[in-house]
């Protein structure tokens, strides 16, 4: 079973760049930015004021009005950004292969605004006046287990969470459940609601947040010598996967394939990369040998490159370590510079913009990128996008605890 080829079929998204993948596609060739003044909560008295929210997000375009207050923010991502995936990619579930579809959406913390709201209502009014739906708008698997309901999968189901490899991770498994033969498709992604003043102020307090408020916004800065940190955002991404077999006998259009996974853990520290990348490059490894592809024949690497001053580092030099000279002749770049740092949700943003970069041969550019760091001297796309032919990229993803994910997917060649 694990010579099962498997297939991409499917996009959808929800970012703070468009409330689908076509037009975050298109303003990402362009450089735009979804950085933009924080409406979630007030900020007055917090020293970062930006941050890069989903903007004019209407839910019920995939859900009933009466459900939308029966569900988290990130729940109704997932559920956007699946509706758009399952009408692209043009799958049907029926009687007679639904168990054999399944579900797998991660989430770095779940329900978040919930909780939060949750326990404001609870202080405030007692347990009496607390929303019936509490548990399931908080637990982390909802986007899963709603996502599998509204569309009757009911094949292998769950959410994994691994920080901010989570959605990494979602695709990296539900790719493994196709390949040893326990599904014929998947649907699969991440989703995250994240900013929140409790989980920003968390991250302040570990210096990993952006000071720069500048708008037109000149920050996250990925690989320059100035930067100060990530910007956080929220969002959904959801692809569809299949079993080659199964997409070609519907009829399918294929838009790549996946054909490696690699999955590490640095076992070093909660929160900083182990020294000189190691870790990573252990999972770059990984999914090398997985896909059959020798270093030389990747040719793009959308980067985790999320703007703190240890990760960029610690990840440029994982590349070389695994790369060589090579590594001078891929092209890297972090759509974070424009999307910011969606959390759980950012790993399979980032793979749908690997399809993207080999279907159309254009690599999205790394946005605010002006004096590298020394340290980090590799090709970063600055500033504009650029036409060149990709057969073969690489998307990696890290979190906190250590989680190192790392995909590959390729062209798509009978």
């Amino acid at each position: 079973m694990n010579t099962r080829r498997v297939v991409i079929t499917g996009l959808g998204a929800v970012t703070p760049l468009g409330n689908n993948m076509p037009t975050t596609w298109q303003a990402l060739l362009t450089a735009q930015t979804g950085v933009g003044p924080i409406t979630r909560f007030k900020h007055d008295d917090f020293p970062v004021h930006v941050a890069c929210e989903v903007k004019n997000f209407d839910p019920t375009v995939a859900i009933d009005p009466k459900e939308v207050r029966r569900t988290d923010t990130y729940e109704q991502f997932a559920l956007v950004a699946a509706q758009e995936a399952m009408q692209h990619s043009g799958l049907k579930i029926t009687e007679d292969n639904a168990d054999q579809v399944g579900v797998v959406i991660g989430s770095s913390v779940g329900g978040i605004n919930s909780v939060i709201n949750s326990q404001a209502v609870l202080d405030k009014h007692g347990s009496r006046r607390v929303n019936v739906y509490c548990i399931p708008m908080v637990m982390s698997n909802g986007g899963a287990g709603m996502v599998a309901i509204r569309w009757g999968a009911q094949g292998p189901s769950y959410s994994p969470a691994s920080a901010c490899a989570t959605s990494n991770d979602a695709v990296g498994q539900a790719f493994e459940l196709i390949k040893r033969g326990a599904a014929n498709a998947m649907i699969t992604g991440g989703s995250d609601a994240t900013v929140v003043k409790l989980g920003m102020s968390g991250f302040d307090q570990l210096t990993a947040l952006s000071h720069d408020n500048t708008l037109p916004s000149t920050s996250p800065r990925p690989f320059d010598k100035h930067r100060d940190g990530l910007v956080v955002g929220e969002g959904a991404a959801v692809l569809i996967l299949e079993e080659l077999e199964f997409a070609r006998a519907r009829g399918a259009n294929i838009l790549a394939e996946i054909c490696g996974y690699g999955q590490t853990n640095d076992a070093h520290h909660v929160v900083a990369p182990a020294e000189g990348g190691a870790g990573a490059a252990r999972a770059i490894r990984k999914a090398l040998a997985e896909s059959g592809l020798t270093p030389d024949q990747i040719q793009y690497v959308n980067a985790h490159g999320t703007a703190t001053p240890l990760n960029d580092v610690a990840e440029t030099a994982a590349i070389k370590q695994v790369f060589g000279e090579h590594a001078y002749k891929l092209a890297v770049s972090s759509t974070k510079s424009m999307t910011g740092h969606m959390m759980g949700a950012t790993g399979a943003l980032e793979s749908a913009v690997c399809v993207h970069v080999i279907r159309e041969g254009i690599v999205p550019p790394t946005r605010n990128l002006q004096e590298p760091d020394a340290l980090c001297d590799l090709d970063y796309v600055p500033g504009n996008a650029r036409k060149m032919r990709v057969d073969a990229a690489m998307n990696n993803s890290f979190g906190f605890g250590g989680h190192n994910s790392v995909l590959i997917y390729k062209r798509f060649v009978e």
